[in-house]
C-alpha cells in the first residue's frame, strides 16, 4: 500500500501564496526602480544602472548567509516572517523617500536606508521558503516535482502582477507617484507575513502531520528570543545599507568581494582529501556551468535596467485609446514562463521518449543561443532608426519572448544539475556557487546597462565601442553567441564528466 499522500498538502498553497506575494513586492519594486532613479531623483542612468547591479548582486548574496542561520538557529518560518517583515520595513521606507524625492538631503538616505532594509530581508526571506516545499512530502513521493512546479507558478503569478499593479499605481508620468507603488510592495510584503503568520501551525507539516520549518532543537534559545533576533537584522540592515552606499558612491568592491568568494569555495572543495576523483569531475562541471550563467544573467537581466530605458524612450507605447506604461512590459517575462513552460517540458519530454533528449550542458547552450537570438531580434528593429525615433513594441514583446524560452532551457536545467552532481557533504556550499554566479551576474548587468547610449556619447567595453542602440544590443548578440558556442563545444566533454 503507498504511503503517499494522494493530493497535495494544503501547505504547498500556503507557500504559493506566501511566495507569490513576496515575488509581486519584488518585481514591482524592481519595475520601477531605474524609473524612480531618472525620472524623480533626477539621476542619470549611468549612476542608476550602478544602483540596479549593486542591488540586485546583493539580492542573490545575503541569501548565503540567511540560510546558513536559519538551518543553525532560527529555523524556515521564523526567518521567513523576519525577513518578511523587515523587508515590508524597507518598502516604508521608500515610500517616505518617494514622498520627499524634491529634497535630496532627506531623499537619499531614505533611499539607501530602504536598498538595505530589502536586501537583509531578502536574505532570510528567499532561501528558506523554497526549502520548505520539499519538506511537505515523503522522500520519494512522487509527487514533488509537480509541486515545486506548482510553487514556480505562484513565483510567476507574482512576478506578472507587480509590476503591472506597482506600474499602475506609481508610474503614471507624475514623479510624485512612485511612492504608491513602493506601498504597493510594502502591502503586498505584509500579506505574505500574515498568509505565513496564519497558516503555518495548521498547515506547514510533512506527510506525518509533524510541524516543518522549525528551528533545530540544539539551538541556543538565546538566539530565538525577538529582541536577538531584531538585533541580529537590525545590524544585518545597517550593513547592507553600508554595502550599497559603499559600492556605489565611494568604490565598486562587489564584483572583487564575489570574485573572492568563489575561489574560497573552490579551495575548500578541490582541497578536501574525502572527496574522489568522480566526485572532483563533477564539481568541476558546476564551476564550469556557473561561470557560463554568468554570461546569460547579466544579459538576460538588462530588463530592470537598460531595457526600462529602452522601453521608455524608444518605444511605442501608445494604443490610442491606452498608453501602455513602461513598467508593464516587465511582466512579460513572468506571463510567458507561465504559457511558455508545459511546452517546453513537453518537447523534452517527447526527445526523451525518442531517446534525443540533449544533455544539460547542452540545453543551457541552447538557452545562451536563445538569448542571443532575442536580442539579435530587437538590434533588428534600431537598426538604422534615428535617434528620438520610437519603434514598434513588437521587437521588445518578441525577444521578451525568445528570452523566456532560453530562461527555461537554462535555469531549471541548472539548478537541477546541482542537485544531481553536488556531493552530499558539499550541497549547501555548491548551491552558494550557484547563487555567487547569479550575484555577480547581476552586478555585471548594472555595469552593461551603463554602456546605454544617449545623447550621442560614446561608450566602451573591452574595447567594442556603443554609438546607437544597434550597437549596444549587438553587443549581448555577440557575448551570449560566442559563449554560448564554446558551452556547445564543451558539453560532449562536460557530459562525460558527469556520467564517469
Amino acid at each position: 500500500m503507498s504511503t503517499t499522500v494522494q493530493k497535495h498538502p494544503k501547505g504547498l498553497y500556503v507557500l504559493f501564496a506566501t511566495e507569490m506575494w513576496e515575488r509581486f513586492n519584488y518585481y514591482g519594486m524592481r519595475a520601477i526602480l531605474v524609473l524612480f532613479l531618472t525620472k524623480a531623483l533626477l539621476f542619470d542612468k549611468v549612476f542608476a544602472s550602478q544602483v540596479y547591479g549593486s542591488y540586485t548582486g546583493l539580492i542573490y548574496l545575503t541569501p548565503l548567509l540567511g540560510g546558513y542561520i536559519a538551518d543553525r538557529y532560527w529555523g524556515n518560518n521564523r526567518s521567513i516572517i523576519a525577513g518578511g517583515l523587515v523587508m515590508a520595513i524597507g518598502e516604508l521606507v521608500l515610500f517616505f523617500c518617494g514622498h520627499f524625492y524634491e529634497n535630496p538631503a532627506i531623499a537619499m538616505p531614505l533611499f539607501y536606508t530602504g536598498l538595505g532594509f530589502m536586501i537583509a530581508g531578502n536574505g532570510f526571506f528567499k532561501p528558506n521558503i523554497s526549502s520548505m516545499v520539499g519538506q511537505l512530502y515523503q522522500k520519494g513521493d512522487s509527487k514533488i516535482d509537480a509541486a515545486y512546479t506548482i510553487f514556480y507558478m505562484g513565483i510567476n503569478t507574482g512576478g506578472a502582477l507587480g509590476p503591472i499593479v506597482c506600474g499602475a499605481f506609481g508610474d503614471t508620468g507624475v514623479s510624485g507617484d512612485f511612492k504608491w507603488a513602493f506601498l504597493a510592495g510594502g502591502v503586498a510584503m505584509i500579506l505574505s507575513v500574515i498568509t505565513q503568520i496564519l497558516f503555518q501551525k495548521k498547515y506547514l507539516v510533512d506527510a506525518e502531520g509533524q510541524a516543518i520549518g522549525q528551528a533545530p532543537k540544539d539551538a541556543p534559545a538565546f538566539f530565538q528570543k525577538i529582541p536577538v533576533m531584531a538585533g541580529f537584522l537590525f545590524l544585518l540592515s545597517l550593513l547592507t545599507i553600508a554595502m550599497v552606499y559603499v559600492d556605489i558612491k565611494i568604490v565598486s568592491y562587489f564584483l572583487w568581494l564575489l570574485v573572492g568568494c568563489i575561489s574560497l569555495i573552490s579551495f575548500i572543495i578541490f582541497s578536501d582529501k574525502t572527496l574522489n576523483i568522480i566526485e572532483k569531475k563533477k564539481v568541476a562541471v558546476l564551476f564550469t556551468v556557473s561561470f557560463f550563467v554568468i554570461f546569460f544573467w547579466s544579459a538576460f537581466e538588462q530588463a530592470g535596467a537598460s531595457l526600462t530605458y529602452f522601453a521608455e524612450e524608444n518605444t511605442q507605447r501608445d494604443l490610442g485609446f491606452f498608453e501602455v506604461p513602461t513598467s508593464f512590459f516587465q511582466s512579460l517575462n513572468s506571463i510567458f514562463v507561465v504559457t511558455l513552460a508545459p511546452l517546453v517540458a513537453w518537447i523534452w519530454i517527447k526527445l526523451g521518449k525518442m531517446n534525443k533528449e540533449p544533455s544539460s550542458p547542452f540545453k543551457m547552450a541552447m538557452g545562451l543561443m536563445l538569448l542571443a537570438l532575442g536580442y539579435l531580434w530587437i538590434a533588428t528593429g534600431v537598426n538604422g532608426v534615428g535617434a528620438g525615433v520610437k519603434v514598434s513594441m513588437i521587437w521588445l514583446i518578441g525577444m521578451y519572448m525568445m528570452h523566456t524560452f532560453g530562461e527555461l532551457c537554462l535555469s531549471p536545467i541548472g539548478l537541477s544539475l546541482f542537485n544531481k552532481l553536488a556531493p552530499i557533504k558539499f550541497a549547501s556550499l555548491l548551491m552558494a556557487v550557484w547563487f555567487t554566479a547569479n550575484a555577480f551576474a547581476n552586478k555585471l548587468a548594472g555595469v552593461f546597462s551603463a554602456l546605454y547610449p544617449e545623447n550621442g556619447k560614446i561608450t566602451s567595453f573591452a574595447g567594442y565601442q556603443i554609438s546607437n542602440l544597434n550597437e549596444f544590443f549587438m553587443f549581448f548578440v555577440f557575448m551570449a553567441g560566442i559563449a554560448s558556442i564554446i558551452l556547445f563545444f564543451l558539453s560532449s566533454k562536460l557530459k562525460n564528466l558527469m556520467e564517469n
